[in-house]
Protein backbone atom coordinates (compact mmCIF):
# COMPACT_ATOMS: atom_id res chain seq x y z
CA UNK A 1 0.00 0.00 0.00
CA UNK A 2 1.27 3.64 -0.82
CA UNK A 3 2.47 5.26 1.89
CA UNK A 4 3.06 2.20 4.00
CA UNK A 5 6.34 1.88 6.11
CA UNK A 6 8.15 -1.29 4.28
CA UNK A 7 9.80 -1.38 8.22
CA UNK A 8 7.95 -3.33 10.43
CA UNK A 9 6.68 -1.75 14.02
CA UNK A 10 7.36 -5.58 15.35
CA UNK A 11 9.78 -7.45 14.05
CA UNK A 12 9.43 -10.83 12.56
CA UNK A 13 10.79 -14.57 13.81
CA UNK A 14 14.09 -16.04 11.66
CA UNK A 15 11.61 -18.70 10.72
CA UNK A 16 9.28 -16.07 9.02
CA UNK A 17 12.21 -13.45 7.44
CA UNK A 18 13.91 -17.12 5.35
CA UNK A 19 10.65 -18.11 4.34
CA UNK A 20 9.89 -15.11 2.52
CA UNK A 21 13.57 -14.96 1.38
CA UNK A 22 13.49 -17.93 0.05
CA UNK A 23 10.05 -17.11 -1.51
CA UNK A 24 11.38 -13.88 -2.68
CA UNK A 25 14.76 -14.95 -4.02
CA UNK A 26 13.47 -17.85 -6.28
CA UNK A 27 14.06 -15.97 -9.62
CA UNK A 28 17.77 -15.86 -8.58
CA UNK A 29 19.81 -18.27 -10.76
CA UNK A 30 22.51 -19.77 -8.52
CA UNK A 31 25.62 -21.82 -9.12
CA UNK A 32 24.96 -24.82 -8.26
CA UNK A 33 21.94 -25.11 -10.50
CA UNK A 34 24.38 -25.45 -13.67
CA UNK A 35 22.14 -22.51 -15.36
CA UNK A 36 24.91 -19.94 -14.76
CA UNK A 37 27.37 -20.58 -17.75
CA UNK A 38 28.08 -16.51 -18.54
CA UNK A 39 29.26 -15.54 -15.48
CA UNK A 40 32.84 -14.64 -14.20
CA UNK A 41 32.33 -15.20 -10.76
CA UNK A 42 32.08 -18.69 -9.31
CA UNK A 43 30.38 -20.21 -5.94
CA UNK A 44 33.02 -19.68 -3.28
CA UNK A 45 34.71 -22.69 -1.89
CA UNK A 46 33.19 -24.42 0.91
CA UNK A 47 36.66 -23.09 3.37
CA UNK A 48 36.09 -19.59 1.88
CA UNK A 49 32.54 -19.74 3.35
CA UNK A 50 33.48 -21.16 6.65
CA UNK A 51 36.29 -18.25 6.94
CA UNK A 52 33.92 -15.57 5.86
CA UNK A 53 31.80 -17.03 9.07
CA UNK A 54 34.44 -17.34 11.34
CA UNK A 55 35.89 -14.23 10.74
CA UNK A 56 33.37 -11.54 8.98
CA UNK A 57 34.30 -9.06 11.78
CA UNK A 58 37.76 -8.39 10.47
CA UNK A 59 37.99 -4.78 9.25
CA UNK A 60 40.95 -4.27 7.79
CA UNK A 61 40.37 -0.26 6.67
CA UNK A 62 41.43 -0.01 10.19
CA UNK A 63 44.05 -2.74 10.78
CA UNK A 64 45.14 -0.92 13.88
CA UNK A 65 42.37 -2.96 15.50
CA UNK A 66 43.50 -6.34 13.47
CA UNK A 67 47.17 -6.47 13.32
CA UNK A 68 47.21 -9.89 12.18
CA UNK A 69 44.42 -9.63 9.80
CA UNK A 70 46.60 -6.92 8.50
CA UNK A 71 49.55 -9.36 8.42
CA UNK A 72 47.21 -12.16 6.76
CA UNK A 73 46.19 -9.50 4.16
CA UNK A 74 50.10 -8.74 3.18
CA UNK A 75 51.36 -12.42 2.98
CA UNK A 76 48.30 -12.86 0.41
CA UNK A 77 49.58 -10.06 -1.49
CA UNK A 78 53.01 -11.44 -1.30
CA UNK A 79 51.30 -15.14 -2.74
CA UNK A 80 49.67 -13.24 -5.67
CA UNK A 81 53.18 -11.74 -6.23
CA UNK A 82 54.96 -15.22 -6.29
CA UNK A 83 52.14 -16.38 -8.25
CA UNK A 84 53.14 -13.80 -10.68
CA UNK A 85 56.54 -13.93 -10.43
CA UNK A 86 57.51 -11.42 -8.10
CA UNK A 87 59.81 -11.75 -5.28
CA UNK A 88 58.17 -8.51 -2.95
CA UNK A 89 54.89 -7.65 -3.63
CA UNK A 90 52.86 -4.56 -3.09
CA UNK A 91 49.16 -4.17 -2.73
CA UNK A 92 45.81 -4.78 -1.38
CA UNK A 93 43.08 -7.16 -1.29
CA UNK A 94 40.19 -4.94 -2.67
CA UNK A 95 36.47 -4.70 -4.01
CA UNK A 96 37.30 -6.44 -7.35
CA UNK A 97 39.20 -6.20 -11.14
CA UNK A 98 37.45 -2.49 -11.35
CA UNK A 99 39.04 -0.78 -8.16
CA UNK A 100 42.21 -2.77 -9.01
CA UNK A 101 41.98 -1.19 -12.46
CA UNK A 102 40.97 2.23 -11.32
CA UNK A 103 44.19 2.10 -8.76
CA UNK A 104 46.59 1.25 -11.41
CA UNK A 105 45.61 4.31 -12.60
CA UNK A 106 45.51 6.50 -10.27
CA UNK A 107 48.50 5.48 -9.79
CA UNK A 108 50.42 5.59 -12.78
CA UNK A 109 48.77 9.20 -13.11
CA UNK A 110 49.92 10.34 -9.61
CA UNK A 111 53.46 9.66 -10.20
CA UNK A 112 53.87 11.16 -13.94
CA UNK A 113 52.48 13.93 -12.76
CA UNK A 114 51.31 15.21 -16.39
CA UNK A 115 48.94 18.28 -16.75
CA UNK A 116 47.17 15.74 -19.28
CA UNK A 117 47.57 12.58 -18.49
CA UNK A 118 46.88 9.53 -21.25
CA UNK A 119 46.09 5.85 -21.06
CA UNK A 120 46.90 3.52 -24.62
CA UNK A 121 44.67 0.49 -24.32
CA UNK A 122 43.09 -1.88 -26.24
CA UNK A 123 39.57 -1.79 -27.48
CA UNK A 124 38.89 -5.01 -25.30
CA UNK A 125 39.94 -3.47 -21.97
CA UNK A 126 37.04 -4.07 -19.50
CA UNK A 127 34.52 -0.77 -18.97
CA UNK A 128 36.47 -0.37 -15.77
CA UNK A 129 38.68 1.84 -17.26
CA UNK A 130 35.69 4.31 -18.40
CA UNK A 131 35.33 4.59 -14.83
CA UNK A 132 38.74 5.15 -14.37
CA UNK A 133 38.79 8.17 -16.63
CA UNK A 134 35.82 9.68 -15.70
CA UNK A 135 37.05 9.79 -11.89
CA UNK A 136 40.71 10.41 -12.75
CA UNK A 137 39.97 13.04 -15.32
CA UNK A 138 42.39 10.24 -17.72
CA UNK A 139 42.30 10.47 -21.59
CA UNK A 140 41.49 6.75 -22.80
CA UNK A 141 43.47 6.17 -26.16
CA UNK A 142 42.07 3.25 -28.13
CA UNK A 143 44.72 1.01 -29.68
CA UNK A 144 42.89 -1.44 -32.81
CA UNK A 145 42.25 -4.95 -32.04
CA UNK A 146 44.46 -7.18 -34.61
CA UNK A 147 41.87 -9.96 -36.48
CA UNK A 148 42.73 -12.72 -33.63
CA UNK A 149 41.14 -9.73 -31.12
CA UNK A 150 44.73 -9.48 -29.37
CA UNK A 151 45.84 -5.74 -29.41
CA UNK A 152 47.58 -3.98 -32.21
CA UNK A 153 51.57 -3.41 -30.81
CA UNK A 154 52.17 -1.39 -33.85
CA UNK A 155 49.02 0.89 -33.35
CA UNK A 156 50.02 1.03 -29.71
CA UNK A 157 53.16 2.43 -29.79
CA UNK A 158 52.23 4.85 -32.45
CA UNK A 159 49.81 6.63 -30.25
CA UNK A 160 52.59 7.18 -27.42
CA UNK A 161 52.55 10.81 -26.55
CA UNK A 162 54.11 13.13 -24.14
CA UNK A 163 51.19 12.61 -22.10
CA UNK A 164 51.07 9.50 -21.88
CA UNK A 165 51.03 7.93 -18.64
CA UNK A 166 50.79 4.24 -18.88
CA UNK A 167 49.77 1.61 -21.29
CA UNK A 168 46.89 -1.41 -20.63
CA UNK A 169 47.46 -5.02 -21.69
CA UNK A 170 44.71 -7.99 -21.01
CA UNK A 171 45.43 -11.36 -20.03
CA UNK A 172 42.13 -12.72 -20.66
CA UNK A 173 39.79 -10.32 -22.34
CA UNK A 174 36.21 -10.11 -20.69
CA UNK A 175 34.28 -11.32 -24.16
CA UNK A 176 36.89 -13.92 -25.65
CA UNK A 177 39.38 -15.01 -22.77
CA UNK A 178 42.45 -13.07 -25.69
CA UNK A 179 45.80 -12.71 -24.07
CA UNK A 180 47.42 -9.77 -25.23
CA UNK A 181 51.00 -10.02 -26.51
CA UNK A 182 52.35 -8.69 -23.62
CA UNK A 183 55.95 -9.40 -23.88
CA UNK A 184 56.03 -7.36 -26.91
CA UNK A 185 53.87 -4.57 -24.73
CA UNK A 186 56.19 -5.17 -22.32
CA UNK A 187 59.10 -4.39 -24.65
CA UNK A 188 57.90 -0.89 -26.00
CA UNK A 189 57.03 0.12 -22.62
CA UNK A 190 61.20 -0.49 -21.37
CA UNK A 191 61.76 1.39 -24.44
CA UNK A 192 59.46 4.23 -23.62
CA UNK A 193 59.92 4.33 -20.10
CA UNK A 194 56.22 4.32 -19.63
CA UNK A 195 54.71 1.94 -17.04
CA UNK A 196 52.79 -1.20 -18.24
CA UNK A 197 49.44 -2.41 -16.49
CA UNK A 198 48.18 -6.03 -17.29
CA UNK A 199 44.33 -6.55 -16.38
CA UNK A 200 45.01 -10.28 -16.14
CA UNK A 201 41.37 -10.44 -13.46
CA UNK A 202 40.25 -13.11 -15.36
CA UNK A 203 43.22 -14.85 -16.68
CA UNK A 204 45.49 -13.93 -13.39
CA UNK A 205 44.30 -17.58 -12.03
CA UNK A 206 43.93 -19.22 -15.28
CA UNK A 207 47.58 -18.58 -16.83
CA UNK A 208 50.19 -19.53 -14.42
CA UNK A 209 48.63 -23.40 -13.76
CA UNK A 210 47.49 -23.74 -17.88
CA UNK A 211 51.02 -22.64 -18.48
CA UNK A 212 52.26 -25.58 -15.67
CA UNK A 213 50.11 -28.12 -17.48
CA UNK A 214 51.56 -27.55 -21.15
CA UNK A 215 49.10 -25.03 -22.75
CA UNK A 216 51.50 -22.69 -24.84
CA UNK A 217 50.43 -19.04 -23.45
CA UNK A 218 52.74 -15.79 -23.77
CA UNK A 219 54.16 -14.51 -20.44
CA UNK A 220 51.88 -11.46 -19.08
CA UNK A 221 53.40 -11.02 -15.52
CA UNK A 222 56.08 -9.60 -13.67
CA UNK A 223 58.79 -11.83 -15.54
CA UNK A 224 58.37 -9.03 -18.03
CA UNK A 225 60.49 -5.96 -17.12
CA UNK A 226 58.02 -3.32 -18.63
CA UNK A 227 54.94 -4.72 -16.25
CA UNK A 228 54.72 -2.35 -13.27
CA UNK A 229 51.23 -3.66 -11.69
CA UNK A 230 48.79 -6.79 -12.55
CA UNK A 231 44.97 -6.42 -11.39
CA UNK A 232 44.40 -10.27 -10.82
CA UNK A 233 40.62 -11.58 -9.05
CA UNK A 234 40.51 -14.36 -6.51
CA UNK A 235 36.63 -14.08 -6.27
CA UNK A 236 37.19 -15.21 -10.46
CA UNK A 237 38.79 -18.65 -11.08
CA UNK A 238 40.56 -18.43 -7.41
CA UNK A 239 37.27 -19.21 -5.82
CA UNK A 240 37.53 -16.43 -2.96
CA UNK A 241 34.36 -15.00 -1.20
CA UNK A 242 32.61 -12.13 -3.33
CA UNK A 243 34.33 -9.37 -3.91
CA UNK A 244 37.48 -10.37 -3.76
CA UNK A 245 39.95 -8.53 -6.18
CA UNK A 246 43.78 -8.09 -5.90
CA UNK A 247 45.99 -5.06 -7.33
CA UNK A 248 49.63 -5.95 -7.09
CA UNK A 249 52.65 -3.78 -7.83
CA UNK A 250 55.91 -4.13 -8.50
CA UNK A 251 57.67 -0.77 -6.97
CA UNK A 252 56.38 0.92 -3.40
CA UNK A 253 57.14 4.28 -5.38
CA UNK A 254 52.95 3.54 -6.74
CA UNK A 255 51.41 2.97 -3.74
CA UNK A 256 53.42 5.68 -2.02
CA UNK A 257 51.66 7.85 -4.56
CA UNK A 258 48.05 6.82 -4.11
CA UNK A 259 48.18 6.57 0.03
CA UNK A 260 45.77 8.82 2.04
CA UNK A 261 46.37 9.88 5.81
CA UNK A 262 43.11 8.25 7.65
CA UNK A 263 43.68 10.13 11.00
CA UNK A 264 40.41 9.43 12.78
CA UNK A 265 40.53 5.45 13.02
CA UNK A 266 40.73 3.84 16.76
CA UNK A 267 43.77 1.29 15.99
CA UNK A 268 45.73 5.12 15.08
CA UNK A 269 46.67 6.71 11.86
CA UNK A 270 47.62 5.16 9.04
CA UNK A 271 47.61 5.76 4.97
CA UNK A 272 45.19 4.03 2.83
CA UNK A 273 45.52 3.10 -0.87
CA UNK A 274 42.35 1.33 -1.49
CA UNK A 275 39.17 3.39 -3.00
CA UNK A 276 37.04 2.00 -0.19
CA UNK A 277 37.78 2.75 3.78
CA UNK A 278 36.38 0.26 5.79
CA UNK A 279 37.40 -3.20 3.49
CA UNK A 280 36.25 -6.86 4.84
CA UNK A 281 39.53 -8.43 6.42
CA UNK A 282 37.46 -11.79 6.02
CA UNK A 283 37.71 -11.62 2.16
CA UNK A 284 41.60 -11.11 2.83
CA UNK A 285 42.09 -13.94 5.32
CA UNK A 286 39.63 -16.30 3.12
CA UNK A 287 42.71 -15.59 -0.20
CA UNK A 288 45.53 -16.98 2.15
CA UNK A 289 43.45 -19.78 3.50
CA UNK A 290 42.59 -20.87 0.21
CA UNK A 291 46.25 -20.31 -1.33
CA UNK A 292 47.51 -22.26 1.40
CA UNK A 293 44.58 -25.57 1.42
CA UNK A 294 44.65 -25.79 -2.18
CA UNK A 295 48.51 -24.69 -2.95
CA UNK A 296 49.95 -25.02 -6.79
CA UNK A 297 48.80 -28.74 -7.53
CA UNK A 298 45.01 -28.03 -6.15
CA UNK A 299 44.61 -24.97 -8.12
CA UNK A 300 45.86 -26.50 -11.21
CA UNK A 301 43.41 -29.30 -11.03
CA UNK A 302 40.96 -26.70 -11.30
CA UNK A 303 42.26 -24.82 -14.22
CA UNK A 304 43.29 -28.39 -16.13
CA UNK A 305 38.81 -29.11 -15.58
CA UNK A 306 37.97 -26.30 -16.95
CA UNK A 307 40.59 -25.74 -19.97
CA UNK A 308 39.42 -29.19 -21.41
CA UNK A 309 36.12 -28.06 -20.81
CA UNK A 310 36.24 -25.23 -22.89
CA UNK A 311 38.31 -27.21 -25.73
CA UNK A 312 35.94 -29.59 -25.61
CA UNK A 313 33.22 -27.16 -25.58
CA UNK A 314 34.52 -25.46 -28.38
CA UNK A 315 34.60 -28.40 -30.75
CA UNK A 316 30.97 -29.58 -30.38
CA UNK A 317 30.02 -25.83 -31.58
CA UNK A 318 31.95 -26.46 -34.26
CA UNK A 319 29.67 -29.13 -35.30
CA UNK A 320 26.63 -27.56 -35.10
CA UNK A 321 25.11 -25.62 -38.04
CA UNK A 322 23.81 -22.10 -38.24
CA UNK A 323 26.80 -21.10 -35.29
CA UNK A 324 30.35 -20.58 -35.45
CA UNK A 325 33.34 -20.04 -32.98
CA UNK A 326 34.54 -16.70 -32.90
CA UNK A 327 38.08 -17.93 -32.25
CA UNK A 328 39.97 -20.97 -31.12
CA UNK A 329 39.89 -20.62 -27.23
CA UNK A 330 43.15 -19.52 -25.44
CA UNK A 331 41.85 -19.91 -22.21
CA UNK A 332 38.64 -21.24 -20.77
CA UNK A 333 35.85 -19.05 -22.51
CA UNK A 334 34.50 -20.02 -25.37
CA UNK A 335 32.31 -17.89 -27.81
CA UNK A 336 29.99 -18.10 -30.43
CA UNK A 337 28.31 -16.44 -33.03
CA UNK A 338 25.03 -16.72 -35.51
CA UNK A 339 23.20 -14.66 -38.03
CA UNK A 340 20.16 -15.30 -35.47
CA UNK A 341 21.58 -14.66 -32.84
CA UNK A 342 19.01 -12.29 -30.83
CA UNK A 343 16.42 -15.37 -31.32
CA UNK A 344 18.97 -17.63 -29.85
CA UNK A 345 20.07 -15.64 -27.15
CA UNK A 346 15.81 -15.03 -26.26
CA UNK A 347 15.13 -18.51 -26.31
CA UNK A 348 18.25 -19.60 -24.02
CA UNK A 349 17.18 -17.04 -21.52
CA UNK A 350 13.75 -18.06 -21.54
CA UNK A 351 15.20 -22.16 -20.67
CA UNK A 352 16.57 -20.42 -17.52
CA UNK A 353 20.25 -20.13 -18.95
CA UNK A 354 22.22 -17.19 -17.51
CA UNK A 355 24.43 -16.50 -20.73
CA UNK A 356 26.32 -13.45 -22.07
CA UNK A 357 25.58 -11.86 -25.32
CA UNK A 358 28.59 -9.53 -25.70
CA UNK A 359 29.36 -7.55 -29.09
CA UNK A 360 27.38 -9.94 -31.49
CA UNK A 361 28.31 -13.29 -29.86
CA UNK A 362 27.19 -15.51 -27.04
CA UNK A 363 29.84 -16.12 -24.21
CA UNK A 364 30.56 -19.33 -22.28
CA UNK A 365 32.95 -19.23 -19.22
CA UNK A 366 34.02 -22.25 -17.88
CA UNK A 367 34.10 -21.68 -14.48
CA UNK A 368 34.83 -24.32 -11.54
CA UNK A 369 31.06 -24.81 -10.95
CA UNK A 370 30.42 -25.24 -14.81
CA UNK A 371 30.30 -29.13 -15.41
CA UNK A 372 30.22 -31.18 -18.13
CA UNK A 373 26.86 -32.03 -17.81
CA UNK A 374 25.86 -29.04 -17.76
CA UNK A 375 27.69 -28.19 -20.95
CA UNK A 376 25.94 -31.25 -22.51
CA UNK A 377 22.09 -29.98 -21.01
CA UNK A 378 22.94 -26.72 -23.01
CA UNK A 379 24.17 -27.85 -25.80
CA UNK A 380 21.06 -29.95 -25.96
CA UNK A 381 18.47 -27.00 -25.63
CA UNK A 382 20.79 -24.89 -28.38
CA UNK A 383 20.34 -28.02 -30.62
CA UNK A 384 16.64 -27.86 -30.17
CA UNK A 385 16.48 -24.22 -30.59
CA UNK A 386 18.64 -24.10 -33.69
CA UNK A 387 16.32 -26.54 -35.34
CA UNK A 388 13.42 -24.05 -34.67
CA UNK A 389 15.06 -20.52 -35.58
Amino acid sequence: MAGESMIPNKGISEEELFTELEKRLKIDLTFDSGKILGSMCTYPHPLAQKIIQKYIDRNLGDPGLHRGSKEIEEEAVQMLGELLHLKRAYGNIVSGGTEANVLAVRAFRNVSNVEKPELILPESAHFSFLKASDLLKVKLVWADLNRDYSVNVKDVESKITDNTIGIVGIAGTTGLGVVDDIPALSDIAVDYGIPLHIDAAFGGFVIPFAKALGYELPDFDFKLKGVQSITIDPHKMGMAPIPAGGIVFRKKKYMDAINVLAPYLAGGKIFQATITGTRLGANAIAVWALFKHLGFEGYKNVVKEAMENALWFAEQIKRLDRVYLIREPMLNIVSFGSKRLKKIEAELKARGWGISAHRGYIRIVMMPHVKREHLMNFLKDLREILRRV
